[in-house]
């Protein structure tokens, strides 16, 4: 079963052309070395062979802080956070190869617990957790359950990933330190 995949189109190979959004992405067509994140659906399964949901891309990335977690995210047409509402997880890729698995999207309402990475809607590092349209890669939600076993295990599972996730960003200019 072939996935229609809803987001995102690369067009350019000259890396100052626009991206346009809400259109689909060949996988096939991108760099081998290019950023992207794809949804796995709530329901089914997906083969090797099927084409990933992109989310977003690192061209949609205005910038990430690697001390807040926040990442910034340039202006899409449908906001991220409607999107991403069905999907189970999120994968991060840099080109075939998988970073790692965003447990799910979360936002501020929700009451379900997390030991692994999440996307957050909203910040919850704030005095009043607020939803002010940023989102945030948090190693676990709520974040009181930093200290867990399994949320430490996750973290250092994470640990290699996670740094090239980072230096790849900081290579592309992407990175706030």
């Amino acid at each position: 079963m072939a996935i229609v995949i809803t987001s995102i189109t690369m067009i350019a190979c000259n890396s100052n052309e626009d991206i346009e959004t809400n259109k689909s992405t060949d996988i096939n067509s991108m760099d081998a070395s290019k950023f992207y994140a794809s949804g796995v659906a709530l329901l089914g399964t997906r083969s090797a062979t099927d084409h990933p949901d992109v989310l977003f891309t690192e061209q949609d990335i205005e910038w990430f802080n690697v001390i807040t977690r926040e990442i910034r995210f340039k202006n899409m047409e449908e906001p991220l956070y409607k999107r991403m509402q069905s999907y189970r997880e999120i994968e991060f890729h840099l080109g075939d190869d998988a970073l790692f698995v965003v447990s799910s999207f979360v936002a501020l309402w929700d009451s379900r617990v997390f030991d692994n990475l999440v996307l957050c809607y909203g910040n919850t590092e704030k005095d009043v957790p607020n939803i002010d349209g940023s989102y945030y890669l948090y190693d676990c939600y709520p974040p009181q359950n930093f200290e867990k076993d399994e949320v430490k295990a996750n973290r250092e599972k994470n640990a290699t990933q996670w740094a090239i996730f980072t230096k790849y960003l900081k290579e592309k200019g992407k990175l706030k330190e």
